[in-house]
């Protein structure tokens, strides 16, 4: 195979793979730039949603778009409830204690979805055809294809609510300084409250997405992990960080898989997206995008 045409097929395809990153990333980077508070549970959310979505299409007969639009609307108001219920009451406590509920957060979701699902795995039944899409001698699945097109219909689609809209504005206020938005009168605690749907939204839609591209598991919850080097990369308070993070992190797990994993036998593609971070990190600390702190003695 051509060398020329082998990088390409593999960046392309590594692009794919990084919009889910991007996608898990930004769910992350939506709790973390406005609350503080990295969301250990953000795997389980992906993974519980992947298996709602896989329960309304087969065991419900429902419609592929009806289900993706009932689980994102389910993830969303479990947000919304799982801040007012459990991270709420403890707004003024030590961040390391709240931290400490979403990691209890994430192992109880985890052993409930495998009470209430199940611990097999299940093949989800792709509404995509089976045929690929040849462009210019890259191939692509129409998985990946939608995957790619969701992904920038999703971020061209934040950008405008951010930059344009009332909520998005407030939110944005919201992030930059609490004491002052409470000032200008917003509800800060409404904020975060949708904040904290919207990342489960974000969450969910990878999750419908991995279930097409993955066997659906309870380990669905460790490409989260997977995304972790997105997140540091692009920095942890910056939104278009997340999604450019994401995105380069899949290119480079592609790519560095794709040339060494035959030389060396197997394991970079998993080791790279880390060892990329941690170069990064030694010369931006706070990342490629994040805001550096300056603390005055």
């Amino acid at each position: 195979m051509h060398t020329g045409m082998f990088f390409l097929k593999l960046f392309v395809s590594g692009l794919a793979v990084g919009c889910l990153y991007a996608l898990i990333a930004l769910g992350f980077v939506l709790i973390f730039k406005a609350t503080g508070v990295l969301n250990i549970a953000q795997g389980e959310i992906i993974m519980i949603s992947a298996f709602i979505c896989y329960f309304l299409v087969v065991k419900f007969h429902m419609p592929f778009l009806v289900s993706v639009l009932l689980t994102i609307i389910i993830a969303g108001l479990l947000g919304i409830l799982t801040e007012r219920l459990i991270l709420r009451p403890m707004m003024g406590e030590p961040l390391f204690a709240v931290i400490m509920i979403t990691i209890g957060l994430s192992i109880f979701l985890r052993s409930m979805a495998g009470i209430s699902f199940g611990y097999n795995n299940l093949t989800f039944p792709s509404p995509f055809p089976d045929e690929v899409i040849n462009l210019g001698g890259v191939i692509l699945s129409y998985a990946q294809v939608w995957i790619m097109v969701s992904t920038a219909v999703l971020i061209g689609v934040f950008f405008i609510f951010f930059k344009y809209s009332r909520m998005g504005l407030a939110m944005r206020g919201t992030a930059d300084d609490q004491d002052t938005a409470l000032l200008m009168g917003i509800s800060v605690k409404r904020i975060f409250a949708i904040i904290w749907g919207l990342s489960f939204v974000t969450a969910a839609i990878a999750g419908v997405f991995l279930g097409n591209t993955m066997v659906i598991n309870i380990a669905l919850t460790n490409v989260a992990i997977n995304a972790f080097p997105a997140i540091i990369l692009g920095g942890l308070d910056s939104i278009p960080g997340a999604i450019i993070g994401g995105l380069a992190i899949g290119v480079i797990e592609n790519i560095s898989g794709g040339y060494l994993d035959q030389v060396i036998g197997g394991g970079v593609k998993d080791v790279a997206p880390f060892a990329f971070m941690f170069l990064v990190l030694m010369i931006r600390p706070y990342g490629l995008f994040g805001k550096k702190e300056i603390e005055r003695v």
